[in-house]
């Protein structure tokens, strides 16, 4: 829809003038960016190494020792992460991996493109994370794995989940795609499994514009994915071209090139310096919205559990679309007439035509997930967010809701 028919519909059944200037359209997941980054591309380029090099190193470092791992390698994605930590897991055609259905695709691809099958447990209605009893009603024999996700930063409920895998013998692997901050007893996410994964996509807390990273204590599981995501050339091969002389590489497996650039890495590593500043700030309107939106015919996201730490990812009213009588696709396009950017995470992915008719999967499957599904909106939450652009954002959610400003 064209911004002149927004603003025809805004007028005819919205109420009025947008909350916000056509000329300031809130764009949704904003990165916040400082001139450190900045400069610490241009010396990048100056330096002519702009590909994987000492760069991606020092942010694997800082990143390991910040989540208290012993190794980090960095890659373009998560989407990478997921797929090698499946490989290096020795998950293989013939096996099944157990996830959720409320996540993004990627994480359902991973286990596609490692041969495996992925077996959907349904989520909780209230944390929209699995439920620890639905990953026990789907194991078989041909379970190798369970892929768990962080669902909006909020970490799952680990500890029965830590004991299914014991008990049955099963590979952990965390998606902490949404989830670097997030932390559960005391303990940081990424570390519960043998391998944890994360993304820096433009939208995420800090970003690298692409990449991601995979976290292990395991020194050959580590070295796998080393290798597997630079063309499975031998350790260290990036250093062919370094000024320490010409060294010679192998193939070792049919890798991929998954690797992370130093461009990217010069992003990174000054992100990562503000990681904690960036969580406060998203907090603070977190909690901001809670407060706004109570008494509106949506339900707030709860509160975290207990003894955990919350990554403030995403924030994601759900829609009460019976007191309201609109559907959640209807509030979407208010918004958007408001100039106001948001999301949608996520359509369950069983409903999904490709996983759909691929895996049998239909609708009713899985009716928290899907509950969810149809009634969840991401509103705009990041550290670039204004004082002014957050009471936009509040102005334009409740005048939707509520008729009201």
């Amino acid at each position: 829809m064209n911004y002149k028919k927004r603003t025809e519909n805004n007028l005819a059944l919205y109420g009025g003038k947008p909350c916000r200037p056509k000329n300031k359209f809130l764009v949704f997941g904003s990165p916040a960016i400082g001139k450190e980054e900045i400069l610490e591309i241009q010396d990048s380029i100056k330096k002519r190494w702009i590909g994987t090099g000492p760069k991606v190193a020092r942010f694997e470092n800082d990143f390991a020792e910040y989540k208290g791992s012993p190794f980090a390698i960095a890659l373009n994605s998560c989407t990478a992460a997921l797929h090698l930590s499946m490989l290096a897991s020795g998950v293989c055609p013939g096996n099944e991996v157990i996830t959720t259905p409320m996540t993004f695709c990627a994480t359902i691809n991973a286990i596609i493109h490692s041969g495996a099958t992925p077996v959907l447990a349904d989520c909780d209605r209230k944390t929209m994370n699995v439920d620890p009893r639905e990953i026990e009603k789907k194991i078989t024999k041909k379970t190798k794995a369970v892929l768990i996700v962080h669902f909006a930063g909020r970490p799952c409920d680990m500890g029965p989940i830590i004991s299914i895998c014991r008990k049955r013998k099963l590979a952990l692997i965390e998606d902490c795609a949404h989830a670097i901050e997030s932390e559960y007893h005391g303990k940081k996410t990424g570390t519960f499994g043998q391998l944890g994964c994360f993304s820096f996509y433009v939208t995420k807390n800090i970003i690298t514009g692409e990449g991601g990273m995979v976290i292990t204590r395991n020194k050959e599981m580590a070295s796998k994915i080393k290798v597997l995501a630079l063309h499975g050339m031998s350790k260290d091969a990036w250093k062919r071209f370094a000024d320490e002389g010409y060294k010679h590489y192998q193939v070792i497996y049919p890798g991929f090139k998954y690797n992370m650039m130093d461009i990217q890495a010069a992003i990174g590593i000054h992100q990562l310096k503000r990681i904690d500043n960036y969580w406060k700030k998203r907090k603070a309107i977190w909690e901001r919205y809670n407060k706004e939106f109570a008494g509106l015919p949506c339900y707030i996201p709860a509160d975290p559990e207990p003894r955990t730490k919350h990554a403030f990812h995403l924030y994601t009213p759900l829609i009460d679309i019976k007191k309201l009588g609109k559907t959640r696709d209807w509030v979407l396009q208010a918004l958007t007439a408001e100039n106001i950017g948001v999301g949608v995470h996520y359509i369950p992915v069983h409903l999904h035509p490709y996983y759909a008719k691929t895996y049998g999967w239909e609708k009713g499957s899985f009716p928290n997930a899907e509950w969810i599904g149809e009634r969840t909106i991401s509103l705009p939450l990041s550290p670039a967010l204004t004082k002014d652009d957050v009471r936009d954002v509040c102005r334009a959610f409740k005048k939707v809701l509520k008729g009201k400003t």
